[in-house]
């Protein structure tokens, strides 16, 4: 069996907007891949965690940091077909005062973790959904700010650039979804299917080529 490991925040954990609920399987994105590559022949890890960063420790929950768990992971799931990497949206709040490119360089380092205990494992980064203009309103979430609406927007570029610079597959999620209205901040049930539709098609087709 093939194992693609999803590794993200509360958009590959499938938080329902404005709840701390989580959609069901068939909703969540990740899901919707492996019924799609088949539940027999493909295994998707789903290692989302709500409020997980980069690089950053969050100074109100524990365990935020991705560079802190990621190469747990690696190795409990070894061994792998496919990497996949969305963070950068946590990053964004204003406890971190980060930029686009300091939160760049934070996924450089979940790549190089990557490399290291996955050798030659494909890897898909994706830059996240864009924050929605508001959303540091009161009644949505405060630990963003305006800025963090444009820091979000800038993610796209500077991770385009780090892809090319190891080689990786890449997909930007906000040409594809927005966060739902509710919160301004994560997938609704129409965000994580045409999300799932596009990454599908990015997986596919390194699964192609790996097997040339």
């Amino acid at each position: 069996m093939k194992q693609i490991l999803c590794f993200g925040d509360s958009n590959t954990y499938g938080l329902v907007p404005a709840t701390t609920d989580r959609y069901g399987w068939g909703v969540r994105w990740t899901s919707i891949i492996n019924e799609k590559l088949g539940l027999q022949e493909y295994r998707v890890i789903e290692e989302g965690l709500c409020g997980r960063t980069t690089v950053f420790d969050d100074p109100f929950r524990e365990g935020r940091r991705g560079t802190q768990l990621f190469p747990t992971l690696l190795e409990t799931h070894r061994l792998l077909d496919c990497i996949v990497i969305m963070l950068g949206t946590n990053d964004c709040k204003t406890v971190y005062g980060a930029s686009a490119g300091v939160i760049a360089k934070g996924v450089e380092k979940l790549i190089e973790q990557a490399q290291r205990f996955a050798k030659d494992t494909p890897i898909l980064l994706i830059s996240p959904i864009h924050l929605g203009e508001g959303v540091w309103e009161k009644g949505f979430d405060t630990e963003f700010n305006e800025n963090s609406v444009a820091v979000s927007k800038g993610l796209a570029e500077e991770y385009r650039k780090v892809s090319e610079k190891y080689g990786l597959a890449f997909l930007n999620a906000a040409d594809y979804a927005q966060p739902g209205a509710a919160d301004r901040e994560h997938l609704d049930e129409e965000g994580h299917q045409r999300l799932a539709e596009a990454v599908l098609h990015e997986i596919k087709n390194i699964i192609d080529k790996k097997n040339q």
